[in-house]
């Protein structure tokens, strides 16, 4: 694959906040956003903290009575077939369309596709189906599929772009929005398109997060500072958080042609599947250190050469340990080892948006040369002895960085991303 791929856009609605500045000085600060959720302030609800995105209240399933920022507008038909994902995502695409600086006419052409990562809108499936079996299916929206499955972000985001190259959704858990970034690259590597969109997004509604406490792998703290401890001994599970990020994709040559800002080349990527367990992660990290080393591969990037990693680390006591077991098998416990750290942390857990929310956090720790440090830890676990956890950030330019993502299924999607001079 001699086309080279390169980022030329970010765009964010997160809980670290809806602008990459923002987004940038806490990351570098080690500011979370995570607070005690009031719609979680119930007898009969086990969890207590949630991190949600400034500026968007989307718990209602009519859209018309959705709060978000003032510079997102709709016509009404629009608005009525969003589910708030989808809100969430044209707010980040947008976004990152305009860091680009691409024009309408660049976005609306057969050489640029969209890829998206989406679990659908739990709220609204609920909401449309109990409807039909309350009142009978003639008298519900017509919207109500278009809004609610998961194929919804496609739905509404290729018509209102225009969108003529390829399209696809991905859903893959936790790892959707990292198989969507890595075949976009596919596509430009390929000669198949010169330009991709790519956006994940997840609602914030309980129908979200909660049923995971059934799992028991959400966090029972009520401290926001300290909840969310990735690789600590004393980690008790995750906190939900929701939202968008978007990232555009370029070939090189075409985005240097029009003189565009280029955040990071995208060097490669790799995946792997663990095949052992539905829900949890190989014991040893076999699938993930695969991954690893796939993506590693195909970048031709040694192990000894990379600077950070960005863990997909939840911080439950399984899947961090799984994670650091693969670290220490690709990267070793001696000589040069990369910093690590899972920014999820800062973010608590965003699920299927997790990949590229990850991945353009590293973007931002290249292009401005920082490794975000380990947010939370205090007494490390003891199957991370070994690895190096920097407590705080790094003022120390990283050259490579790696972005690791699991999914239920034993899906694993690792992505290297390199400076750009």
């Amino acid at each position: 694959m001699s086309r080279r791929v390169v980022v030329t856009g970010l765009g964010f609605a997160t809980c670290l906040g809806r602008d990459a500045a923002t987004v940038l000085g806490a990351l570098r600060e080690l500011r979370h956003g995570i607070v005690l959720h009031e719609p979680f302030d119930d007898p009969s609800v086990p969890v207590s903290l949630a991190a949600p995105v400034p500026g968007f209240r989307t718990d209602s399933p009519d859209a018309e009575d959705w709060t978000f920022p003032e510079n997102l507008s709709f016509r009404l038909d629009q608005l009525r077939a969003l589910s708030p994902n989808a809100l969430y995502a044209t707010y980040a695409l947008r976004q990152a369309i305009a860091a680009a600086g691409l024009e309408a006419e660049a976005v609306a052409h057969p050489r640029t596709g969209l890829f998206t990562a989406s679990a659908g809108s739990a709220m609204l499936t609920h909401h449309h189906i109990d409807r039909m079996k309350r009142v009978g299916p003639s008298r519900c929206s017509p919207l109500g599929i278009v809004a609610s499955i998961a194929g919804t972000l496609n739905f509404n985001l290729v018509p209102a772009l225009g969108i003529q190259g390829a399209s696809a959704g991905f859903i893959s858990a936790c790892a959707s929005s990292g198989h969507a970034l890595g075949y976009a690259f596919d596509e430009i590597a390929l000669g198949r398109q010169d330009c991709m969109l790519v956006v994940g997004a997840e609602d914030f509604t309980p129908e979200t997060i909660l049923p995971f406490a059934s799992m028991r792998v959400l966090t029972l703290s009520r401290d926001p500072d300290t909840a969310s401890r990735p690789f600590d001994r004393g980690r008790d599970g995750f906190v939900g958080t929701g939202g968008s990020v978007a990232m555009v994709l370029e070939e090189e040559s075409v985005a240097r042609a029009r003189g565009a800002e280029i955040y990071a080349g995208f060097s490669g990527w790799g995946q792997s599947t663990d095949g052992t367990h539905m829900a949890i992660a190989h014991p040893e990290g076999a699938g993930l250190a695969r991954a690893m080393e796939s993506a590693l591969a195909a970048a031709a990037v040694a192990p000894d050469q990379v600077d950070y990693v960005n863990a997909h680390a939840t911080s439950t006591p399984m899947g961090d340990a799984s994670e650091c077991r693969a670290l220490k098998r690709v990267f070793g416990t001696g000589g040069k080892r990369p910093a690590v750290s899972s920014t999820k942390a800062l973010t608590g857990h965003a699920l299927s948006l997790s990949s590229i929310m990850e991945a353009a956090f590293s973007v931002l720790a290249l292009h401005h040369r920082f490794v975000p440090g380990a947010a939370h830890l205090v007494d490390p676990d003891p199957e991370a002895a070994g690895l190096f956890l920097p407590r705080e950030s790094l003022d120390e330019a990283p050259h490579f960085v790696v972005s690791n993502s699991s999914g239920f299924g034993g899906a694993n999607v690792v992505m290297v991303f390199a400076r750009h001079s």
